[in-house]
């Protein structure tokens, strides 16, 4: 049996420059975390004040996650990303400089929306590199996120440390990181992201000319309404329920980013030292999963993997929760992040291949619903352990990943060789 032959050098810079551009878009808030206290100090905020303020990043994805489809057919996805990337760490540095609470809202409004709008053109394009690669690849592009996400924490935490002024600190990240970005601009695959979902004939696979127009029906046909086209009705039906399996995903996430110490610290008397690694554990865990992702999904299939690590998310927590102990709560919470860690990249993957849509549309829809897990995950969360406790409410995490292994049957499975 012959082999395919392997990506060209064009192919991998492209490869090498997409990664940059999620490397980049977690490093530049990850950057700004570790110094908010130093932010609430300054423009002396209370804890509502500054939590209303920070509650403006989501807003601001969600109001401009629906728009990322259009950006991406004008702008295309290359441009969009590395401009994005620019325009966010402008964004993010001007929170140095915010006078009060309303100029930082707008600010992190701003670093919201173009976050969102990144988000999904840095992922069009991955999948446009998958696409030619003709294996998976974006899990990996999700693992280097992640990697992102620790350095930036780290640099922002060296900088604190070191008392460096917060305007320079994130001044300089701005001017660094917008350098990586237009760099890896050039490496970017060239083209329409459109022309992707082209054929020789100038048809797209769901039918639709190039020029936008459909082709003339044949004798007998029932004339297309006239008007805008609407959705297929199982383009609906399949984006929600990648909404659905997406929220699972976030569900689990959050457990970790929003609940694991809070948990560790009141339910499990852990040290504050300790009580923090639940977090760390899951982070760790999803970082590794998605970093050899790609070879398992390869093998196995979106399908069987996701729907396997929904059943090992469920079983680590909920063992977790059964038998409430330090040590156990950290495996459980490392089950769950390696449990998840192609869920996300799954469903971006097989949104944007939903058949009737455009290539970008149904990825930009699944983000906004995902944004909109994860804006409703925390609040959820939060009500349920006031009225029933924290290790109460964490069975919601359970339920999500028991969800991941239902709704998982609607991936893709393993692709023929």
């Amino acid at each position: 049996m012959s082999e395919l032959p392997g990506p060209d050098a064009g192919l991998r810079r492209a490869r090498a420059a997409v990664g940059a551009c999620f490397f980049v878009n977690a490093v530049l808030y990850a950057n700004l975390v570790p110094r908010v206290p130093e932010v609430k100090a300054a423009l002396d905020l209370s804890n509502a004040a500054l939590g209303a303020a920070l509650a403006a990043l989501p807003l601001g994805s969600l109001l401009a996650g629906l728009t990322s489809a259009a950006l991406i057919r004008r702008f295309g996805s290359a441009r969009l990303a590395s401009s994005g990337l620019v325009l966010l760490s402008v964004a993010v540095a001007a929170v140095a400089v915010a006078p009060g609470w309303p100029v930082l809202a707008a600010v992190l409004l701003v670093a919201g929306a173009l976050d969102a709008v990144v988000d999904v053109a840095q992922n069009a394009h991955g999948l446009r590199v998958q696409r030619r690669y003709g294996r998976s690849i974006l899990n990996a592009f999700h693992g280097v996120w992640s990697l992102g996400a620790v350095a930036g924490g780290l640099l922002g935490s060296a900088a604190a440390g070191a008392g460096l002024a917060l305007g320079l600190h994130l001044g300089g990240s701005a001017v660094v990181f917008s350098v990586v970005a237009l760099l890896a601009h050039r490496w970017m695959l060239r083209g329409r992201d459109q022309d992707d979902g082209v054929h020789d004939d100038g048809v797209h696979d769901d039918g639709v000319q190039d020029d936008g127009v459909r082709p003339e029906p044949g004798p007998g046909a029932r004339p297309a309404p006239a008007g805008r086209p609407r959705m297929p009705r199982s383009a609906v039906t399949a984006l929600a329920a990648l909404g659905l399996l997406a929220a699972c995903g976030v569900f689990v996430e959050d457990a970790g980013s929003s609940w694991s110490t809070l948990y560790l610290r009141t339910e499990l008397s852990a040290p504050p030292a300790v009580a923090g690694l639940g977090y760390v554990a899951l982070a760790v865990a999803m970082t590794v999963g998605r970093l050899t992702g790609d070879r398992v999904v390869d093998r196995f299939g979106q399908r069987r993997v996701v729907r396997t690590g929904g059943a090992l998310a469920a079983l680590g927590l909920g063992a977790a929760l059964a038998f409430p102990s330090v040590p156990l709560t950290l495996v459980g919470f490392a089950l769950a992040g390696l449990g998840v860690a192609t869920l996300i990249p799954a469903v971006f993957q097989a949104a944007d291949d939903i058949p009737g849509l455009p290539h970008g549309l149904g990825l930009a829809l699944s983000n906004w619903l995902l944004r909109l897990g994860l804006l409703v995950s925390p609040l959820l969360v939060g009500l349920l352990a006031d009225a029933a406790g924290l290790r109460t409410a964490l069975l919601v995490v359970v339920l999500a990943g028991l969800g991941a292994l239902v709704l998982g049957r609607t991936l893709r499975g393993r692709a023929a060789a």
